[in-house]
C-alpha cells in the first residue's frame, strides 16, 4: 500500500518517525504503518559494511506495506556508502538518509554518525557519491553541533555543502551532540533544545526541504514547528505512545479517511505474528513494540504485563495478544462499574 510516492515524500509537509536503533525494526514499522497511512518510516541505521557483506535479507528486508520507507545508513566512506545505497534501492526503499547524529561509542570508535558534524566536506562527498549512484531521494538527519562548536557555524556549514552536493532533504535534531562526556541515552535529553536555531536555517534555505526532530511529544507541537519548517520528525513519543500517530494522517496530510478500528489493527498483527512465528520468529520480536498501544487508557496496565511475560515465552502466539486484549477490556470494565457506583453513592 503505497500512499505516498517517492517523488511526493518531499513535495509538501512532511512527518516521519526517527530512526531508532533497537526499535525501529520491520515488525516496529508494519505496526506504526497500521496507525497511519502517510507517515515517513525510517528504519534502524544500517552501516555500510553490513549492508554489503552481511545478511541482506534480515538486514534490508522489508514489507510493501512499510512505504513510504527510507533506509538510514551509517559510515564515512564515500565508495562503500554509494554501494550500500545502491543496494538499499535495490531491495526498494523510498529514501536513503545519512545518519550525522548518532553519538554511540560505536558510531565514534568508526569515525562516523555524529563525529562527521566536525567533517562537512566528508559528509558532502559521501551525500554526492550516493546521489550519483541512486535515483531516489538522498537526505541527511544531522544535530545542530558537537562538542564545542559554534553551532551557528557548523550547522550552516554542512547544510551549505550538502545542499550544493543536491541532497534532497535536512533533518536537524535541534540538540548538539557531546561525544565526550555523556552517554548516547544522556545525549538525547541533557543538551538543550534550541528550535530556533532549525527555524533559522529554515529561513536561509526558504527552497530547501528542513526538518526538525528533538524533543516533540504532541501534535499540538507538531502543528507549531510546521509553521517553520517543512517537516517534523517524532521519536521516543511516537514508539512510546504509538495512538499519537492516529492523528497524523488528518491534521498533517489532510486525510480524513477513518482509521482503522483497534480490533482490526490487533487482527492484522495477530495474523502478522503468527505468519512470523511460522518462519521461524518468536512472538516477542514482534509484540515488544505494541506494548505501549493502549498507553493511559483503563486496563492498559494489564494489557502490559501480559504483553512483558506471557509473550516471552517461547510457544507464545497471537492468542496472548487476544488475551491481553480481553483481560485489559474486562479491567476497565470493572474500573468504569467501580466509577459508576461511586458515582451513585456521591449522589444519594
Amino acid at each position: 500500500m503505497i500512499v505516498t510516492t517517492p517523488a511526493k515524500l518531499y513535495a509538501a509537509k512532511t512527518f516521519s518517525i526517527a530512526p531508532m536503533l533497537d526499535w525501529t525494526d520491520r515488525h516496529c514499522r508494519f505496526l506504526h504503518r497500521l496507525l497511519t497511512r502517510h507517515t515517513l518510516l525510517y528504519t534502524e541505521m544500517v552501516v555500510a559494511d553490513a549492508a554489503i557483506h552481511g545478511k541482506r535479507d534480515r538486514l534490508l528486508g522489508f514489507s510493501d506495506q512499510e512505504h513510504p520507507v527510507a533506509l538510514q545508513l551509517g559510515g564515512s566512506d564515500p565508495v562503500k556508502l554509494s554501494e550500500a545505497a545502491k543496494i538499499g534501492e535495490s531491495f526498494g526503499y523510498d529514501e536513503i538518509n545519512l545518519n550525522v547524529g548518532c553519538p554511540s561509542d560505536r558510531v565514534q570508535s568508526g569515525a562516523f554518525g555524529a563525529c562527521l558534524m566536525l567533517t562537512p566536506q566528508l559528509v558532502a562527498d559521501c551525500v554526492a557519491a550516493m546521489k550519483q549512484t541512486v535515483n531516489i531521494p538522498v537526505t541527511v538527519k544531522c544535530r545542530i553541533g558537537v562538542d564545542d562548536q559554534d553551532q551557528e557555524v557548523a550547522l550552516s556549514e554542512l547544510s551549505r555543502m550538502v545542499i550544493a552536493e543536491g541532497a534532497d532533504a535536512l533533518w536537524v535534531h535541534a540538540r548538539k551532540a557531546w561525544l565526550q562526556g555523556l552517554s548516547p541515552k544522556e545525549n538525547r535529553d541533557i543538551p538543550p533544545l534550541d528550535y530556533d536555531r532549525v527555524y533559522r536555517l529554515k529561513q536561509d534555505y526558504p527552497q530547501h526541504f528542513i526538518g526538525i526532530n528533538g524533543g516533540i511529544t504532541s501534535m499540538e507541537a507538531t502543528a507549531l514547528h510546521l509553521q517553520h519548517t517543512d517537516g517534523v520528525m517524532m521519536g521516543r513519543t511516537a514508539y512510546h505512545t504509538p495512538m499519537v500517530l492516529r492523528d497524523v494522517d488528518r491534521l498533517v496530510y489532510g486525510d480524513e479517511t477513518a482509521p482503522l478500528s483497534m480490533e482490526d489493527v490487533l487482527d492484522i498483527m495477530c495474523d502478522y505474528s503468527d505468519r512470523h512465528i511460522a518462519d521461524g520468529g518468536r512472538l516477542t520480536h514482534v509484540s515488544r513494540h505494541m506494548v505501549g498501544l493502549f498507553q493511559g487508557q483503563a486496563g492498559s496496565r494489564r494489557w502490559r504485563q501480559i504483553l512483558s511475560t506471557d509473550a516471552t515465552r517461547n510457544d507464545a502466539d497471537s492468542k496472548t495478544i487476544r488475551k491481553a486484549y480481553q483481560v485489559m477490556c474486562e479491567t476497565a470494565a470493572e474500573v468504569e462499574e467501580n466509577n459508576a457506583a461511586r458515582a451513585e453513592q456521591a449522589a444519594e
